[in-house]
């Protein structure tokens, strides 16, 4: 039963985080911002008023895939957002351009996740064969291996937490400071920005749970030998 409430867990947490994202997300992006500025429009903005002269803003394929390159020091925006007036247009977009700010400042825990990078992939793509070969050849010495790598995985995604929390606290700042929302704005965009930012909380806690049932079967192994 146990398992039963905790594979459900894993599951429902996630799916949960997602369905709020793109529910605050379809909801504000029908909602016109009183500056009526558009997504590209509002990261220039703010990128202008912060001297970064030398970060471009792209348009990128598909939805919801805005990210910052801190590589080609790129802020690329999904269609709907560089192009969209909305209020969920103009959060997004001040996100994305609070993290070139970090990069500007060298903010120590975009330097962390950045240096984690490399380790976490490897993390990610090979823990999981050395774990499962590791409990059904009952090798806990190659479990043990496999949670080590995956520790890294997880150490990634708890570094990501402060990194977007700041990113959203700077982009309100900047949005409201600049006036590119106003009054009731700043509330719808704070929730557009809290539902994002549940879905990182949500995968650094399933991440955790995991570990830690990894764990637990590792000592139990130890036990047993």
């Amino acid at each position: 039963m146990g398992f039963i409430i905790y594979f459900a867990l894993i599951i429902i947490i996630p799916i949960w985080a997602q369905l709020k994202v793109k529910s605050a997300y379809a909801k504000y992006s029908r909602v016109a911002s009183s500056s009526h500025m558009r997504g590209a429009e509002v990261a220039k903005r703010i990128l202008d008023s912060n001297g970064l002269y030398n970060v471009d803003v792209v348009e990128t394929r598909g939805r919801l895939t805005d990210h910052y390159d801190p590589r080609s020091k790129t802020v690329r925006l999904s269609s709907e957002n560089y192009h969209g007036h909305s209020v969920a247009a103009a959060a997004i977009a001040a996100h994305e351009v609070g993290h070139a700010i970090q990069d500007q400042q060298d903010y120590a825990a975009l330097r962390v996740r950045h240096a984690l990078v490399p380790v976490a992939n490897i993390g990610s793509n090979f823990s999981w064969v050395l774990i499962m070969i590791g409990i059904f050849a009952q090798l806990s010495g190659l479990l043990l291996l496999g949670i080590i790598f995956m520790a890294a995985a997880v150490v990634f995604q708890l570094v990501t937490l402060p990194v977007e929390f700041n990113a959203s606290n700077r982009a309100m700042d900047q949005v409201v400071s600049l006036g590119i929302i106003r009054n009731e704005e700043e509330r719808e965009t704070k929730k557009v920005l809290n539902a994002a930012a549940l879905t990182y909380v949500a995968a650094a806690a399933v991440a955790v749970l995991e570990l830690v049932r990894l764990v637990l079967i590792y000592t139990g192994m130890q036990r047993d030998d």
